[in-house]
């Protein structure tokens, strides 16, 4: 389904641009990414002409199967990994060789740099993941079905919640159904936080009971075939107060006036300056302090970032999420996350669930 061999061209067309003649690859996603291989504690060292999967024999018979494409070198338990790398640095004879310094540590590098003293090595970083960052047509179907798979699991849940579950129950059974509906798993421990907790933008569930809130912030995610989703919703479960329902408005509001303004082209920070400016002019630009989204794919948090520091734009086959939240601290707090992607001609919500507070009151019975 994905050509690896073309994203491994690509990726050797940004190192030749940086005047190096290979690169050793060391974070397990970017290994993932340009090989198809699932296992991990394994590198890839990339030149034009030989493509090598540095491993241990744990893997040898995966590796045959899911990467025949690679040349295999495997180490015994016997055999440092640092030294399989230098013995196979040596071998390829290039150098410069480009390395991933945002993804190796320094204890990491020079453990292999001592290894192969005459070997130049030349920093990189974020090559592989500005790939990353377009994705492709079979990438964005996945993610497609891994949006739905977290959809179908948050209706159902809704169904089936009662006022004694805790918020940790709500989180396991949410998991529980999006595992039955055929994903991997959450992307990221879920959120669900009532009234007051809502307020924390990152608050994990806790023993607190449903019933004893009037609104409960869900934030989740499904895992599929390695891709992530990303959702946030906030669910009615009593009367909520007035300074909930106008903050609600407020965020829906700037959500979808930054959605109208995500198009190809468009400025990473400017985007995320509509929602900003529209809260701010309402009254609670203090309390929306994180950026407006991220991209996402097979890590939950990835290339772009919508903020007021980002420096580029958006391009065709970016995923990002648009998350707009107001946090009133000892109060409440919302966020509404919905999945979008760029299109030639601006962009698809890729998600579906309703946004209001009307369309999302749970009714325990």
């Amino acid at each position: 389904m994905f050509d690896y061999l073309v994203r491994r061209q690509r990726l050797l067309r940004l190192v030749a641009e940086k005047k190096a003649e290979a690169i050793l690859v060391t974070d397990e996603t970017n290994v993932r990414y340009l090989s198809g291989f699932s296992g991990d504690s394994s590198y890839l060292l990339l030149a034009n002409d030989r493509q090598i999967i540095i491993s241990d024999s744990r893997y040898d018979t995966q590796i045959a199967t899911e990467c025949p494409d690679l040349e295999l070198v495997t180490r015994t338990a016997a055999v440092e990994m640092k030294t399989l790398v230098g013995d196979t640095l040596r071998q390829l004879g290039r150098k410069p060789i480009a390395i991933e310094s945002d993804a190796i540590t320094k204890a990491g590098f020079d453990a292999i740099a001592a290894e192969v003293p005459g070997v130049a090595f030349l920093d990189t970083t974020g090559l592989v993941l500005s790939l990353r960052a377009i994705k492709d047509a079979a990438e964005i179907e996945i993610i497609r079905q891994s949006i739905r798979i977290a959809e179908t699991a948050f209706r159902q849940l809704c169904g089936e919640i009662r006022a004694e579950w805790t918020e940790l129950q709500a989180a396991f059974r949410l998991e529980e159904i999006i595992r039955k509906l055929g994903g991997q798993g959450r992307a990221f421990d879920t959120i669900v936080a009532g009234d007051q907790r809502a307020a924390l933008p990152h608050a994990g569930a806790t023993s607190h009971t449903l019933g004893s809130a009037a609104t409960v912030l869900f934030d989740w995610g499904a895992k599929y075939r390695n891709y992530c989703s990303d959702l946030s919703r906030v669910v009615v479960t009593g009367k909520p107060s007035a300074n909930l329902e106008k903050i609600h408005q407020i965020a829906v509001d700037a959500q979808l006036k930054s959605i109208a303004a995500i198009r190809p082209g468009a400025s990473l920070k400017d985007v995320d300056a509509v929602a900003r400016n529209h809260i701010a002019e309402s009254g609670y630009g203090p309390y929306f302090g994180h950026g407006l989204g991220h991209g996402f794919g097979l890590q939950i948090h990835e290339s772009p970032r919508l903020s007021p520091l980002a420096k580029d734009h958006l391009e065709i086959g970016m995923v990002v999420t648009v998350e707009p939240g107001i946090y009133l601290p000892n109060d409440c707090g919302v966020r509404i996350e919905d999945d979008v992607l760029v299109t030639a001609d601006g962009c698809e919500v890729l998600s579906n669930l309703p946004r209001s507070l009307q369309d999302n009151r749970v009714d325990f019975g």
